[in-house]
């Protein structure tokens, strides 16, 4: 790629991450859902990788009807208008991320490379979404169909039997009171932690959920993969550091901004790279040891996009194990409220038979 074609790609870089944050804030049509984003930057990427261009790949779509007919007229009328693909895909809601990685492209020219890379991550962050629904939604339908039983229980058996004060009886009595509040404390608590977090920094908020236990290792992870993949991406293309920085500290993600503007403070106070990521408690210790060793030979960009992977596969492997846990959990814990409810109405049965003979 010619040095004058890299500026041109960095300007318009540029110009996209300065975009005037209203047109972000104005409100957008239906979104394509995940798997549809998945599907369409995969066949995408197929076709340009085939030689197709945009104007073909559009038309490719709007015969094949593979994607609703209303976007893939937003593709045709952005097209018309002079848009690049990470605009495109902007239109269609996909993520500030997804849009981002594809509007470096116009920097560092690995589409084909950068597609693969943004379908992985789309069907990975489907396979998690699934498994968290599939997870959480039979146990939450039947906590809300025992509530149900409790409540009538509560309101048309307990009055007409000689309950007295034993365990079931009080479960029924104020399990569906207990339930409700749990609910509300959890809704009014994430509601304030939602507030608290939208007055600090990213940084500190970052931070602050590194050092809970149950979570640290899943937040130093995802930041580590994160940020390593970026950077190992636009390094390995040849993008100076100082450039990378600059391009961060424009990013309307809040953690990447910030951390852009942290690594610029640091260097200027004539810290390197290594020693400027360290400090930062967001990442793993072994980030800051692998800029080092990959530094000395002269391999950073190869050697962070390896250990992004790496991370990535820890990642998703940490996911894959905390639902394997908490599901049989889960269903313990139903099958429990099952067994109660089944005492709470056998136990008052089985009293007034044995106060009747």
């Amino acid at each position: 790629m010619s040095l004058g074609h890299q500026k041109i790609g960095i300007k318009k870089l540029i110009s996209y991450l300065q975009m005037d944050i209203s047109h972000l804030l104005k409100p957008k049509g239906k979104k394509l859902r995940l798997i549809k984003q998945a599907k369409l930057i995969q066949l995408m990427g197929n076709l340009l990788n085939s030689g197709f261009n945009l104007g073909e790949v559009i038309n490719f779509l709007s015969l094949s009807k593979l994607v609703e007919k209303e976007f893939t007229l937003k593709m045709k009328e952005g097209l018309a208008s002079g848009q690049a693909l990470s605009e495109l895909l902007e239109s269609l809601s996909f993520s500030k991320n997804v849009v981002t990685q594809l509007a470096l492209v116009e920097v560092h020219g690995n589409l084909s490379g950068t597609m693969q890379l943004v379908e992985l991550h789309l069907k990975k962050q489907l396979k998690v979404k699934n498994k968290l629904v599939e997870v959480a939604t039979y146990p939450i339908l039947l906590l809300i169909f025992l509530v149900g039983i409790m409540w009538g229980l509560k309101n048309y058996l307990l009055p007409q039997l000689n309950s007295g004060s034993n365990f079931a009886t009080l479960l029924i009595n104020h399990l569906p009171l207990v339930f409700f509040s749990f609910g509300a404390f959890i809704f009014l608590l994430t509601a304030l932690s939602v507030t608290l977090f939208k007055r600090k920094s990213a940084i500190m908020n970052f931070t602050f959920l590194v050092k809970l236990p149950l979570v640290h290792s899943f937040i130093r992870l995802y930041l580590t993969a994160y940020f390593a993949r970026e950077w190992g991406n636009l390094i390995a293309q040849g993008v100076e550091l100082r450039q990378i920085i600059n391009l961060m500290k424009k990013q309307k993600s809040r953690i990447f901004s910030e951390v852009g503007k942290n690594l610029d403070l640091e260097l200027n106070a004539g810290r390197s790279f290594e020693q400027a990521v360290s400090k930062l408690a967001l990442f793993l210790p072994e980030l800051s040891l692998m800029i080092e060793y990959g530094a000395i030979k002269d391999k950073l960009g190869l050697e962070l996009s390896l250990y992004a992977d790496e991370c990535w596969e820890q990642f998703f492997t940490k996911i894959d194990r905390l639902m394997q846990l908490i599901q049989p959990l889960v269903f313990i814990f139903v099958a429990l409220m099952i067994i109660l409810l089944y005492a709470a109405m056998l136990l008052p049965i089985y009293s007034n038979m044995g106060s009747g003979i």
